[in-house]
């Protein structure tokens, strides 16, 4: 299957040269499958982005109004399913806001550090993938990936041992957590992440010094820090380019407040500003994760007792919205409820949307190569978009 297909002449533009029309994608890899650009160009040179969604039906708010608040947590996991971890939290977040339930302490730790080895699995994919997707020009673009897969199936090892599951793990429940730790499993996963802290130098020698790198990443797709706060994009786009917004310290959730951490910020605003955000990020959820183990309360990990009926658990009347630091930034969930076992209405906000429709303000003025780049910046899971 060709990787792009142009489709017609459209004009032509300024100077008398030809306009072509292009896709790239839906089946194009660096557009995840489900993406699709409709690329207008004058030679190699991207004027217009025209970007389409819609590829991947999911129903998930839907979902949330046909199944109860016992059962969801499991569907929540398959919005943005590379970092199921954060759109459980978000939903059993929003249930428990509207209900005024109190989660124990140690079921708060854990969940912290839940998402945060999330958090670093969710990036290791993203590294890889993103020097997969630039490609043998940059020199070793395969040799990150395999590296990024080989750290990340770490952290999968860890999440298996905790919930028996290693990419949807309906870990997340109203009122605290499924599981508690198993024996032995804080030792590991200090030794993991003390693993993958000690290749992230490994992977900055490799980029950072490698010239095809820098020049594909620098200068590259820049989002000005006005133009990040008029699309509303969020997480490491927003960060790179220099407004210091994290939903963790600004709103902090789930004990989030109990840690010392830093916010990473850049203000170059382009590709690499966004690849420093997120490498300063797996440290600082490598440095939360510590503290949260360090600390763990003893006690009790649910404040409500077991179920006998998926029906069982029932959420008085109103409305509650709330939000998250995910990988990709902040997702929210917002929840009507009429009393009943399940949501009257459900609306998620997604990262991976709001932070797309920054992609036809910043791609145009660029090569058909730095599409590329440029959408693996974003780092869009499309789950969460075609909701």
């Amino acid at each position: 299957m060709p990787e792009t297909e142009i489709t017609q002449v459209v004009e032509l533009g300024y100077g008398g040269n030809e306009r072509l029309m292009m896709n790239m994608g839906p089946q194009h890899p660096s557009s995840h499958g489900v993406f699709r650009m409709i690329l207008t160009l004058e030679g190699e040179t991207v004027v217009a982005v025209d970007a389409v969604i819609g590829y991947l039906h999911r129903c998930h708010e839907k979902l949330g109004e046909t199944l109860t608040y016992v059962q969801y947590p499991s569907i929540a996991s398959k919005t943005d399913y590379v970092a199921a971890m954060t759109s459980e939290l978000a939903y059993v977040y929003a249930v428990e806001k509207i209900a005024k339930i109190e989660v124990p302490r140690r079921a708060q730790y854990l969940r912290v550090v839940a998402a945060e080895l999330q958090r670093i699995a969710s990036h290791c994919l993203w590294l890889g993938t993103w020097c997969l997707d630039m490609g043998g020009a940059l020199g070793g673009g395969a040799t990150v990936f395999l590296y990024c897969i080989r750290e990340r199936e770490m952290v999968l090892d860890r999440f298996e041992e905790l919930t028996g599951a290693r990419l949807l793990y309906g870990f997340h429940q109203v009122g605290g957590t499924r599981y508690d730790v198993p024996p032995g499993w804080d030792t590991k996963v200090r030794e993991t992440i003390d693993f993958i802290e000690a290749r992230l130098d490994e992977y900055e020698a490799m980029l950072e010094g490698n010239t095809f790198f820098t020049v594909r990443t620098r200068g590259v797709g820049v989002i000005s820090r006005e133009l990040a706060q008029e699309v509303g994009v969020s997480g490491p786009l927003l960060r790179g380019s220099g407004v210091g917004y994290d939903v963790r310290r600004a709103e902090p959730y789930s004990s989030y407040g109990d840690f010392d951490f830093v916010v990473p910020v850049e203000t170059a605003g382009d590709c690499y500003a966004r690849y420093r955000v997120r490498m300063v990020e797996f440290r600082q959820s490598i440095r939360i994760i510590r503290q949260a183990l360090d600390g763990l309360p003893e006690g009790p990990i649910s404040s409500r007792p077991g179920v006998k009926s998926v029906g069982q658990v029932r959420v008085p009347k109103g409305e509650g919205y709330a939000r998250v630091e995910g990988a990709r930034g902040e997702v929210g969930c917002y929840i009507v409820s009429d009393g009943g076992p399940k949501a009257y209405r459900m609306k998620w906000r997604g990262a991976s949307f709001s932070n797309l429709a920054v992609l036809p303000h910043i791609i145009p003025g660029h090569k058909v190569a730095d599409v590329v780049a440029i959408m693996g910046s974003v780092d869009p899971v499309f789950g969460e978009v075609d909701r």
